[in-house]
């Protein structure tokens, strides 16, 4: 198109000329991810293209070739060292939470008129994992109560449930590290959002059929009773032996407290832990019994035991253990938030050209028809296996959250990898349940295998058929919507995982008949919403004039563009506000003129 500057006339404004600015201005991103143009027709969830802007091997010297190899074993060296502190940091967190809720952790266990009802259980279930940080405790003071005779199995079904779901806010903790970028953002937050979902409907189904038929109860006393079990040895700890090294200079906590707390043997003592072992004393002594070498154990009926203080940080500090859990909660948080940076950038050095494109490849590989089918199976056994190696779904989840974001791993591919991980991690707590004391070992692995069944459960309802994989539209659409409203990330966060559970708990405190008649309507109001905005989308025609769109309500109850300005104006920053447009991108837009006469 010729410029104005050497014609006389401007040219008129085409829907081809708006076009060819898009994609000019869509690829002049420095991102590095495709255009995402939802308005060109371009699919935004379309893995992007990792091109490499740098020079080919064959065409460096030889000093730039050494120079490229020492720099990439130093971003290699960068992109472990940052996973391995992000671990940590997830210990260290995992901690601060429990020295700051603990004997809240232990009182909500004892209540055992709130753990009488289905909601509630599945509600504390969330709370405390979400509180502790970590599944395998919350699991833990359930197997101690159980084994105490204190809380029934039938009771700790929606508690393990409710285990299951709290473990998803690391993902989606993790996600927010990319909400800078618009479209990295929509891939790692909806990455995150499916295993949520799946865990929320997995619980949506099987909760009210174990409240009428416990099934999951009755399938795994069935499959005990079938087993002649014996203790057996620990469960294999390969991620603690790594981590512990450096967290345990840090910090040492005493777990023992928290299930006794539970169990109702509630001690004052902190759990911060000060003693880590115990010698014999020994001393010079003259007896027959001694040799002329030198010392001998003293023969009075009882040996005296001399205490070994633990060596980390908290040692017999006045601090209480609240005061250490907000220091250690701040440094974690901060250790997290950095290694979290750190990783995302590095991927984004790391995986370019032939590499991402290998990486990628193999990933999200399926094999030849007529078993491509057979591919997302593979990938749930791999989730499985990384999850039982590492013993630690979150780690796992937090790994490909970030793959997702910068484009490597599809979203399905990814969802049968979180199931795995499901898997994986019951897998662990099976181990761990064979390792328990014998009077403990029929509870423990009946609780573990509740657990198992459950996310296998899950499984068959949204994974076997692939019309029922609904997780994958709906984590879609969550990405959509928080790649537009980023603070829609934070509101779910802080619905799924704090403000709707401590309101369900409220009102379980006040019995099952008010939980029923506040909760009974809502959540029918929801299916309602939720089947009027099927039939507007597929069958129009089966709905009332007035209802076949929401045209007629006000724009606040089925728009989020008014509660977007609220936010931009309580909340200015950028996070919270979606990403403005670029200064060319504004300036064609409202100057047709100038549009029309740029070189494209």
């Amino acid at each position: 198109m010729p410029s104005s500057r050497t014609g006389g006339q401007v040219a008129p404004l085409t829907l081809d000329t708006v076009g060819l600015v898009d994609q000019s201005l869509g690829n002049a991103g420095t991102s590095g991810s495709a255009p995402v143009l939802e308005e060109g027709g371009k699919d935004p969830w379309a893995l992007p293209q990792l091109k490499d802007t740098g020079q080919s091997w064959k065409e460096l010297s030889v000093a730039g070739r050494v120079l490229r190899v020492v720099i990439g074993f130093l971003k290699a060296c960068g992109l472990l060292g940052s996973l391995y502190l992000f671990i940590c940091s997830l210990d260290i967190l995992s901690s601060a939470f429990q020295l700051l809720s603990s004997k809240v952790t232990g009182d909500i266990f004892k209540d055992n008129v709130v753990l009488s009802n289905p909601v509630a259980g599945l509600v504390i279930g969330v709370l405390v994992t979400v509180l502790v940080q970590s599944s395998s405790t919350s699991s833990s003071i359930v197997v101690s109560m159980v084994a105490s005779k204190l809380l029934t199995v039938q009771a700790c079904v929606p508690i393990i449930m409710g285990v299951n779901v709290g473990t998803s806010i690391t993902s989606t903790l993790v996600s927010m590290a990319q909400s800078g970028d618009r479209d990295e953002f929509r891939r790692a937050f909806g990455g995150s959002a499916v295993h949520g979902i799946f865990n929320w409907l997995t619980v949506l189904v099987l909760l009210p059929l174990e409240s009428a038929a416990a099934l999951l109860e009755r399938l795994s006393a069935l499959v005990l009773s079938a087993a002649s079990l014996q203790p057996g040895g620990s469960a294999p700890d390969i991620l603690k032996v790594l981590t512990q090294p450096l967290t345990h200079l840090i910090v040492q906590l005493d777990t023992a407290v928290i299930a006794s707390t539970a169990t109702g043997n509630a001690t004052n003592s902190s759990l911060i832990k000060q003693w880590c072992g115990t010698r014999e004393v020994t001393t010079a002594g003259n007896d027959s019994d001694c040799g002329a070498a030198g010392p001998c154990r003293e023969r009075n009926g009882s040996a005296a035991v001399e205490l070994l203080p633990c060596h980390h940080l908290f040692v017999g500090t006045t601090l209480t253990d609240l005061a250490a859990g907000f220091i250690l909660l701040a440094a974690s948080l901060l250790l997290l938030c950095t290694c979290l940076v750190l990783i995302v950038k590095l991927l984004n050095s790391v995986l370019r050209g032939r590499v991402a494109q290998a990486v990628r490849k193999v990933i999200n590989a399926d094999f030849p028809f007529p078993f491509s089918w057979l591919s997302g199976y593979l990938a749930i056994l791999v989730g499985a296996g990384l999850t039982f190696v590492l013993q630690s779904s979150s780690v796992f989840t937090a790994a490909i959250v970030p793959l997702m974001g910068v484009g490597v791993i599809s979203l399905e591919r990814a969802y049968p990898l979180f199931l795995g991980s499901n898997i994986g991690t019951t897998t662990t707590a099976l181990l761990a349940a064979l390792a328990s004391p014998a009077d403990m070992l029929l509870s423990a692995i009946q609780v573990a295998l509740i657990h198992f069944f459950f996310n296998l459960a899950g499984i068959l309802l949204w994974y076997v058929v692939p019309f029922l994989r609904l997780p994958i539209p709906l984590a879609r659409r969550f990405g959509d919507v928080t790649a537009k409203y980023r603070w829609v990330a934070i509101a779910y966060l802080l619905l799924s995982f704090l403000l709707l559970p401590l309101a369900a708990f409220g009102l379980s405190l006040a019995g099952s008949t008010v939980l029923a008649a506040v909760g009974g309507p809502l959540v029918g109001l929801v299916l309602l919403v939720i089947l009027i905005n099927v039939l507007q989308r597929h069958r129009p025609a089966w709905l009332p004039r007035p209802l076949r769109s929401w045209a007629c309500l006000p724009l606040w109850l089925h728009s989020l563009k008014p509660w977007d300005r609220l936010v931009g104006r309580c909340c200015p920053c950028r996070v919270c506000s979606p990403p403005p447009a670029t200064a060319k991108e504004a300036h064609c837009y409202e100057n047709p003129e100038v549009l029309a006469s740029q070189q494209l």
